[in-house]
């Protein structure tokens, strides 16, 4: 039992990329917690094995993320089979890949998933969060971020972008429901080093296919135990360490890059050669 009122047994919560990584771990606790789960996913075998594997109440939708018209669907289900209602939303859908500057289609193909799916999700789904959300029966949504949203490290702009885009929404989403609806908790998740889909963690695999988890990442299930810790402190912004990287240097790192803007510095200057000394000595320094 959770002392988190939104993981309360027949609370209702949909979660986008639900059959794989930390959505089919936060689906698992859902459930664990006897909440009526609905997972959805764009891979329908894995979803057909997640709902073997959950033991409770679990309903499975396929779907894109990327059409609208999928959510309408989605939202159009919810209403029938759930009387309208959900109380944990979690928009986490999400995929990597890299590209150049002259690939169009790579721009595209991360943007309409990582961000658009972010956005339908809220277009269509955000009324039945706030509609029933109350101070006796709170609701909270969670939307996946990424520390190369926040740190943007050279090498995949698209997914880069759309990190910070989806950290951007977060904010203002959270800005506008205190005001429209404060009893509607908002929280940006942001994954250190995790063991899943994005980083060769196929959920069902077995014999051979099954890879070992790396010994710095975090599994899925870390990711959303600390997750429900600090939901339960009200915290908006969850920055997860993993077993490389500590929460002391996320914040050092977090510092220094926004200081490029505050002391006028080129971009990106924690890994550009003419400033790398200075940055390892000044983070070196600090005591946060």
């Amino acid at each position: 039992m959770s002392t988190n009122p939104v993981f309360k047994s027949g609370n209702i919560a949909v979660i986008t990329g639900g059959a794989s990584g930390i959505g089919l771990a936060l689906s698992t606790k859902c459930a664990g917690y006897g909440m009526k789960v609905v997972m959805v996913d764009n891979n329908g075998s894995n979803l057909s094995s997640a709902k073997s594997a959950i033991k409770g109440d679990v309903d499975t939708v396929e779907m894109d993320v990327t059409k609208i018209e999928d959510f309408e669907k989605l939202k159009s289900k919810i209403a029938k089979d759930y009387g309208g209602k959900i109380d944990l939303l979690v928009l986490n859908a999400g995929i990597g890949g890299r590209g150049t500057w002259e690939d169009t289609s790579y721009f595209h193909k991360i943007l309409d998933v990582n961000l658009f799916g972010v956005i339908h999700g809220l277009n269509t789904l955000l009324p039945l969060v706030t509609a029933s959300s109350s101070a006796s029966s709170p609701a909270s949504i969670i939307i996946t971020g990424s520390k190369q949203g926040i740190t943007n490290p050279p090498g995949n702009p698209a997914y880069n972008a759309s990190k910070a885009a989806v950290k951007a929404l977060a904010e203002h989403l959270s800005f506008d429901l205190s005001k429209s609806s404060p009893t509607t908790s908002v929280h940006l998740l942001v994954p250190g080093w995790t063991f899943t889909g994005l980083s060769g963690n196929a959920p069902f695999a077995t014999g051979a296919e099954k890879k070992e988890k790396p010994a710095g990442a975090w599994s899925p299930e870390q990711v959303v135990d600390y997750l429900e810790e600090k939901m339960e402190q009200g915290k908006f912004y969850i920055i997860c360490p993993d077993n490389d990287v500590t929460e002391e240097t996320d914040k050092k790192r977090m510092l220094w890059s926004a200081n490029d803007i505050v002391q006028g510095r080129p971009p990106l200057t924690r890994w550009r050669e003419d400033y790398a000394a200075e940055a390892e000595e000044w983070m070196a320094k600090q005591k946060i």
